[in-house]
């Protein structure tokens, strides 16, 4: 990821704008959502050599085995999530931080963990866009503890194929909050929505399949 100051040109814009319309034709409805979408350059976060291609609904890798998900996966998360302003929002799997602005673009307040090394550097060394959204903050950190000293949470988010609904991301989730997360289900995942219940219990939404990398243990130097 460059962490040179690059340009938004009207091409860009153009170009997310066009992204938004293809997402309205797959069953993206919320229009704050699209809006967001279409104000977060996805091109800054991805290597330069991606410039022209990168509004294609499709993932692209970042580094370290991870990728940037597709916008349409991004937009479904997002859009499940419903996003109120000053949420706060646990984010479990950082990755280029594409998902965190489009988060903080609605207003959410972001924490966000991301257990490889090399991808968290790169968020807190220099990537100046990122400056724009001060209400997003940065963890090193497995993210199947979550961050309990910041929490509780309105909502959590799981941008990697989780094999099992973490427990303690539960705990650290207010009634009432909600969780968007894959769940593995052999070679793809069953994207999940999770209503924490006052007795603690949870109400469970299922969506659609999709395929992420895997939600791994620990961290990763």
């Amino acid at each position: 990821m460059s962490k040179i100051e690059r340009r938004d040109e009207y091409t860009h814009k153009g170009l997310r704008k066009q992204l938004a319309e293809h997402l309205k034709t797959k069953g993206i409805t919320s229009e704050k959502v699209l809006d967001a979408i279409r104000n977060v350059p996805r091109h800054f976060f991805l290597d330069p050599i991606f410039d022209k291609i990168a509004y294609e609904d499709r993932a692209f890798p970042i580094g370290e085995g991870q990728t940037i998900s597709q916008p349409y996966t991004v937009a479904y998360q997002t859009q499940l999530l419903d996003i109120n302003p000053f949420d706060k929002v646990l984010e479990i799997g950082t990755g280029s931080a594409y998902q965190s602005c489009v988060l903080a673009e609605l207003g959410a307040q972001v924490f966000t963990i991301e257990r490889q090394k090399k991808l968290y550097d790169a968020q807190k060394t220099g990537f100046p866009f990122l400056k724009k959204y001060p209400s997003i903050k940065f963890f090193y950190g497995d993210g199947f503890l979550g961050l309990p000293t910041y929490a509780p949470f309105d909502k959590v988010i799981i941008t990697a194929a989780a094999p099992f609904i973490p427990p303690k991301l539960v705990e650290q989730m207010k009634v009432g909050g909600k969780m968007v997360i894959p769940v593995n289900e052999g070679e793809h995942q069953r994207m999940l929505r999770l209503t924490k219940l006052e007795d603690g219990s949870l109400q469970e939404e299922k969506f659609e399949q999709f395929s992420f990398v895997p939600m791994l243990e620990g961290k990763n130097q």
